[in-house]
C-alpha cells in the first residue's frame, strides 16, 4: 500500500518581515555614508517630520491654551492706560486662540528646529552635524532674547508713541485682535532678526561665508539693518528704527566673530591632520 507524503501548507504573506531595499551608498573622507536615496524616500521622509512637527505644535499649543489669559495680561500691558476692546462677539476667542498658537509655536520651536536638522542630516558630514547640533539651543537662545529685547525695550515706547499720537484730537480705543496682532507679530519678526549670529555661524561653517567676505560685506549689512528696521519697526520716528537697527548690527559683529572662531577651529584641525 503506498503512501502519499503530506502536502506543505501554503505560507501565508501575513507577518513576513518587509525586505528594505539596498541604495547606493558611499564613505565619505570622514568616514560618514553617504546614501543616495530615491526621491519617494525623501518624501516619505518629509511627511513624516512635518507630522511630528505638527502635532508638537498642537501639543504646546493645547499646553498654552491652560495659561493664556496670563499670556494675553502681558501682551495687553504694553496698552499702559488705554483699554482693549472687542467690537465682535467672536474676537476676543480667536484673539485668545491665535495668542495660544504663537506661543505654541515659540515652545516648540527647538523641536521643530531638530526635525530639519534630522532631514538634513543624512547629507551632512559628521562636522557639518556636529555644528548643526550645537547650534541647536543657540537658536532658541537668541529667539528668546530677540522677544525680550522687543518686550522690554522696543515696543514700550512703539505703542506709546503710536497709541498717545493725535490724542488731543482722537481718543484712542484700540481693537484686541488688532493691538495683539501687532504686538505678536513684531516680537517675531525682531525674534526672528536676533537669528543672525547663529545663521552666519552655519553658513560660515559650510563654507559660504568666511570672515573676509563678512567683513567685505559689512558696509552694505549696515545698510540692509536700517532698511529692515524701517520695515518692521511700526512708528516713522528714527529713533525705534535706530534701536532695532543697532542690535542687528552688533549681532553681524557677533556673527563675524563666530565666523572666524569657527574657520579658527577647522584650519587648526586640518592641520593636526596633515601632521599626522
Amino acid at each position: 500500500m503506498s503512501t502519499t507524503a503530506p502536502r506543505a501548507k501554503p505560507r501565508l504573506p501575513i507577518g513576513r518581515k518587509r525586505q528594505v531595499p539596498k541604495y547606493p551608498e558611499h564613505i565619505r573622507p570622514d568616514g560618514s555614508r553617504d546614501v543616495e536615496l530615491p526621491i519617494i524616500e525623501h518624501l516619505r521622509e518629509l511627511r513624516s517630520r512635518l507630522m511630528k512637527a505638527a502635532l508638537a505644535v498642537i501639543a504646546t499649543t493645547i499646553i498654552s491654551l491652560t495659561f493664556v489669559e496670563q499670556e494675553v495680561i502681558l501682551l495687553k500691558y504694553l496698552a499702559g492706560k488705554y483699554t482693549l476692546t472687542a467690537l465682535e462677539p467672536t474676537e476676543a476667542f480667536t484673539t485668545f486662540l491665535k495668542v495660544a498658537f504663537m506661543t505654541g509655536l515659540a515652545m516648540s520651536m527647538p523641536f521643530l528646529i531638530y526635525q530639519l536638522y534630522q532631514f538634513l542630516a543624512p547629507g551632512l558630514t559628521k562636522s557639518e552635524k556636529y555644528w548643526a547640533l550645537l547650534s541647536l539651543p543657540m537658536v532658541a537662545l537668541f529667539f528668546l532674547m530677540g522677544v525680550l529685547f522687543c518686550y522690554f525695550i522696543v515696543l514700550p515706547s512703539a505703542t506709546g508713541f503710536l497709541l498717545g499720537f493725535g490724542s488731543e484730537v482722537v481718543t484712542a480705543t484700540p481693537r484686541i485682535s488688532k493691538f495683539l496682532d501687532f504686538v505678536l507679530n513684531f516680537l517675531f519678526a525682531v525674534g526672528l532678526a536676533f537669528e543672525t549670529p547663529v545663521v552666519i555661524f552655519i553658513l560660515s561653517k559650510l563654507g559660504v561665508a568666511t570672515p573676509k567676505r563678512l567683513r567685505k560685506f559689512r558696509r552694505w549689512f549696515y545698510v540692509i539693518a536700517f532698511v529692515v528696521a524701517a520695515i518692521i519697526t511700526p512708528t516713522p520716528d528714527p529713533i525705534n528704527q535706530t534701536i532695532v537697527a543697532v542690535p542687528i548690527i552688533i549681532l553681524y559683529e557677533i556673527g563675524i566673530l563666530f565666523a572666524w572662531l569657527g574657520t579658527r577651529a577647522q584650519n587648526k584641525a586640518a592641520k593636526v591632520a596633515a601632521q599626522e
